[in-house]
C-alpha cells in the first residue's frame, strides 16, 4: 500500500514539475473533458463537476473482467447532464432457467443525472450535484456533491459520495451493519421507481482526483482516489464472486483518435485493467450538406396580364421542383397570384418564399401580391403574403441588406381566390423505406432486432378523403429468441404489445389499410375521422379534433377510438376470444377483443417561458389494456433541429399488475432528414428506446397526428436551423 501511494505521489510531483518547467515556454493544448467508465463527464469510476457543452452527445462502451457498460450521455441544458446505461454483469446470469435466458448475462438498466449548481470563477470551483442509477434496481445507485477547479493543464476534483460512490465509508458509515452501511438497496414494486427515501443515506466517502492535459494534444492522464471499496458490488452480493480492491487509487489515460472519438485505458483497484471507446458529437452544431438546385436567376419577362396554359403549367412544375411546393395549385384573379401546396423541402420557409417569388416574378404576370398558402394533406395551414413591388426591390438589391423577409408577412390561412390556372396535383403517392424494430437489455438476448422494408401508398380520392396502406416485409430478425408468449412475471394484463414475436413471424404483413377524412373548421379547428386496419396490431374506427391557433405555443387535442386486436396468425383476422392458450408456456393469456381508447392532450411549447427550445405534451385517458392514466412527454430541440425526448406513463395499474419496470417509460431522438442526406427535406427519422416493452400504458399507433400535420402553424418538427 505504501509503495502504491509513493508511486502515485511521485507521478503527481513529476507532472507538476513538467508543467512548471514548460509553462512559460509554450501554451498547453485545451483539455477536452471525457466520459467516465459509467458515462457522464468525469474521471474513471468517479464523476467530476464538469459537463459537455449544451447539445454534447456521447455514445460509448467500457469493458473489464467484471462489467461491460454501454452508455449514452446528452447535455440537455448547460446545467443538466443526462446519461442512460446498460451494464452486463459477467458473473451473473439473467435467470437461473437456461431454457428461458440461455447464458445471457444479467443486464442492469440505469439513468443518471448531474445538475450544475455553480459555474467556475477565478476563486470558486465548478460545483455540481448528481444521482447515479436513478430509479434502478440499486446495483449502482448513489448520490454525490462534487467540485472541480482548473490550474493550468491540471483539473482537480474533490467530492463526497453516498451509496455506491461512498461505500469506502472514509467519512461516515458503520461497515459492521453491512457493506452498504445499512443503506436500503432494495427497490419498490418491480423496479423502475425513484426511491427518494434512500437517497443520501448509507456509507459516505470522500473521493477525488486530477486530470492532466499533456503537451501531446490528444493525450490526457487521470489519477483518481476511489470512493467505492467494491464489497457490495453485484457479483459479490449475488454470486459471492469477490471484487478485491488492492488500492483505492485508479490511474488512466485518454487518447483522442479524432475530434469525434477517443479511447481510454485505466488500471483500477490495483488489479483490474479497463478499456473503453467513446464517440462524441454535438446536436447543436450539426449542419446539413446539400446538393440542391440553385435558385432561378432573376430575369422577369415583359409585364403581362395572362399566360398560356403551358406557361401556367410550367410555373406549377417549377414551384414543386425548385421551391418545394408539391401537390400545388396556382390561382390568379388579375390582382394577386395564389399558390397552395405542401412545403416538403425547406425547413427554412424564407428559402421557399424567395424561390417561389422569383419564379412567379420571372413570368412577368401582373400582380400586386403573391400568396403562398401552405397545406398538409390538402388542408390549409398558413398564408404568406409577398408584396410584388417590394420583392422587385429585393431581387434588384436596391438597398443594403435586402432580404425576402422585408416583403413578406405570414398569417392564418384563408381560402384561395381566383381562377385555377395550373396544378401539380399529386393524387397518388407511394414510397419505400427501411424499418427497424429493436429491444435492448432483454432477458433472452441483450439486443433483439427485426429489419425490414415498409412500402407505403396514399390515394387522395378528393381534397378530404384519403385511402392509405402499408405493407411490411421482414428481412432479418432474431426475435426467435423472444421465447415466451406469457410474460414470466405472472402479470395478467391483456397482451396488447407483448405479442411482438407473433406479429414478426410472418414474412409479409399488411400493417395499415384505412380510410381517413380530413377537414378544417374556422381558422383554428382541424379534424380527422378514420377506420380500418389502423396499425400492425389493431383495427377499428376513431376520430380526432385539434384546436390549434396560429403561431400559438398552445394546442389542445382529443381523440377517441374503438379498436380490436388483430390476430397475428391471419392477414385480416381479429381476435374473437379474449382467452387464448400458449402451447409454449402451457398457460392461458388474454388479448383485447374490443375497447374504447382515447386521450385529451395538451401541447405546450416552452412551458412558463423557462426552458428554451422545449415541448411538453400531457395526455390523459384510457389505454389499450383498459387502464386509465396520464402520459407526460418532454422534449428538447437543439439548434440543428435534432430533438431528444423522454416520456412516462402512469396508470391505475399497481406495480405488481404492471410487471417488471412498474410503469411505462422511454426515450427518443428525432433527427431531421436533411442532416442525413444531401437533399433538403422536411421529414424526420426517429429512434426510440424503451427499457422494457410491457402492456400497461400503451397507446394506439395512429397513422396521422393532427398536431404533426399542422406543424406549419407554429413550426416545431420543421423549425429551421437556429
Amino acid at each position: 500500500m505504501k509503495t502504491a501511494v509513493f508511486t502515485h505521489s511521485a507521478l503527481a510531483a513529476a507532472l507538476f514539475c513538467a508543467y512548471s518547467a514548460h509553462a512559460d515556454s509554450f501554451s498547453y493544448p485545451s483539455l477536452v473533458y471525457s466520459q467516465t467508465d459509467f458515462g457522464g463527464v468525469g474521471l474513471m469510476q468517479m464523476p467530476s463537476a464538469r459537463t459537455a457543452p449544451e447539445g454534447g452527445f456521447s455514445l460509448g462502451s467500457t469493458y473489464n473482467e467484471d462489467y461491460l457498460h454501454y452508455h449514452a450521455s446528452l447535455q440537455l441544458f448547460p446545467w443538466l447532464e443526462t446519461t442512460i446505461r446498460y451494464t452486463q454483469v459477467h458473473d451473473v446470469l439473467y435467470s437461473q432457467n437456461p431454457d428461458f435466458s440461455d447464458d445471457n448475462s444479467y443486464t442492469d438498466k440505469s439513468i443518471d443525472a448531474k445538475l450544475t449548481l455553480l459555474n467556475e470563477s477565478y476563486w470558486l470551483p465548478e460545483l455540481a450535484v448528481g444521482v447515479r442509477d436513478l430509479g434502478g434496481t440499486g446495483l449502482f445507485d448513489g448520490e454525490y456533491v462534487v467540485g472541480s477547479k482548473r490550474a493550468g493543464p491540471f483539473d482537480f476534483t474533490l467530492g463526497v459520495g453516498w451509496g455506491y460512490l461512498g461505500n469506502r465509508a472514509n467519512l461516515r458509515g458503520n461497515k459492521t451493519l453491512g457493506s452498504d452501511c445499512d443503506r436500503n438497496t432494495g427497490y419498490k414494486g418491480n423496479g423502475g421507481n425513484v426511491d427518494l427515501d434512500r437517497m443520501f443515506t448509507g456509507c459516505v466517502a470522500l473521493f477525488g482526483g486530477v486530470e492532466y492535459q499533456t503537451p501531446l494534444s490528444p493525450l490526457s492522464l487521470k489519477l483518481e482516489y476511489d470512493g467505492n471499496d467494491y464489497r457490495s458490488d453485484f457479483p459479490t452480493s449475488r454470486q459471492g464472486v469477490p471484487l478485491p480492491a488492492d488500492s483505492p487509487w485508479n490511474l488512466g489515460l485518454v487518447y483522442q483518435l479524432a475530434p469525434w472519438a477517443d479511447v481510454h485505458l485505466s488500471y483500477e483497484r490495483g488489479n483490474t485493467f479497463t478499456a473503453g471507446l467513446t464517440l462524441v458529437n454535438n446536436f447543436s452544431d450539426a449542419d446539413p450538406f446539400w446538393l440542391d438546385d440553385p435558385i432561378a436567376a432573376y430575369r422577369p419577362q415583359a409585364s403581362t396580364d395572362s399566360l398560356t396554359k403551358a406557361e401556367w403549367q410550367q410555373l406549377s412544375q417549377q414551384l414543386a421542383q425548385n421551391a418545394g411546393y408539391s401537390d400545388n395549385r396556382v390561382y390568379y384573379d388579375g390582382d394577386q397570384l395564389t399558390v397552395t401546396g405542401e412545403q416538403n423541402k425547406y425547413r427554412d420557409r424564407s428559402q421557399a418564399h424567395e424561390r417561389a417569388a422569383r419564379l412567379i416574378a420571372n413570368t412577368g404576370i401582373e400582380a400586386k401580391r403573391y400568396k403562398l398558402i401552405e397545406t398538409k394533406n390538402r388542408q390549409l395551414m398558413t398564408e404568406t403574403i409577398i408584396d410584388a413591388n417590394r420583392y422587385t426591390q429585393i431581387a434588384n438589391n436596391d438597398y443594403v441588406g435586402a432580404d425576402i423577409s422585408d416583403a413578406t408577412g405570414t398569417i392564418a390561412s384563408r381560402s384561395p381566390r381566383g381562377t385555377l390556372m395550373g396544378n401539380n396535383d399529386d393524387d397518388f403517392r407511394a414510397g419505400i423505406a427501411p424499418k427497424l424494430r429493436q429491444s435492448i437489455g432483454g432477458a433472452e438476448d441483450f439486443y433483439l432486432y427485426a429489419i425490414g422494408v415498409l412500402g407505403t401508398a396514399e390515394w387522395f380520392m378528393n381534397d378530404h378523403l384519403v385511402a392509405s396502406g402499408e405493407v411490411y416485409a421482414n428481412l432479418f430478425d432474431n426475435y426467435d429468441k423472444f421465447n415466451y408468449t406469457v410474460p414470466p412475471d405472472g402479470t395478467d394484463l391483456k397482451r396488447v404489445r407483448t405479442l411482438t414475436r407473433q406479429y414478426i413471424d410472418e414474412r409479409y404483413r399488411v400493417t395499415n389499410l384505412q380510410l381517413t377524412y380530413f377537414d378544417k373548421f374556422g381558422s383554428n379547428w382541424y379534424t380527422q375521422t378514420y377506420g380500418g386496419y389502423l396499425e400492425d396490431m389493431f383495427a377499428g374506427v376513431g376520430g380526432e379534433v385539434l384546436y390549434r391557433p396560429y403561431n400559438s405555443d398552445f394546442a389542445l387535442g382529443v381523440d377517441i377510438n374503438y379498436v380490436k386486436q388483430r390476430d397475428p396468425s391471419s392477414v385480416f383476422g381479429l381476435f374473437s376470444q379474449e382467452r387464448q392458450y400458449s402451447d409454449e408456456d402451457q398457460r392461458y393469456y388474454r388479448v383485447q377483443t374490443g375497447t374504447t381508447t382515447g386521450h385529451a392532450t395538451l401541447y405546450w411549447r416552452e412551458p412558463l417561458g423557462l426552458f428554451e427550445g422545449t415541448m411538453a405534451k400531457i395526455s390523459a385517458g384510457r389505454y389499450l389494456t383498459d387502464d386509465v392514466g396520464v402520459t407526460i412527454d418532454a422534449s428538447k430541440q437543439f439548434d440543428s433541429g435534432i430533438t431528444a425526448g423522454v416520456f412516462a406513463t402512469k396508470t391505475d395499474l399497481s406495480a405488481e399488475e404492471f410487471g417488471e419496470g412498474s410503469f411505462t417509460k422511454g426515450f427518443y431522438i428525432s433527427i431531421p432528414f436533411d442532416l442525413l442526406s444531401v437533399k433538403p427535406n422536411t421529414s424526420r427519422a426517429t429512434i426510440s428506446w424503451l427499457p422494457l416493452q410491457r402492456d400497461g400504458g400503451q397507446k394506439l399507433g395512429k397513422k396521422y397526428s393532427l398536431y404533426g400535420m399542422t406543424d406549419a402553424r407554429s413550426p416545431w418538427s420543421t423549425r429551421p436551423i437556429q
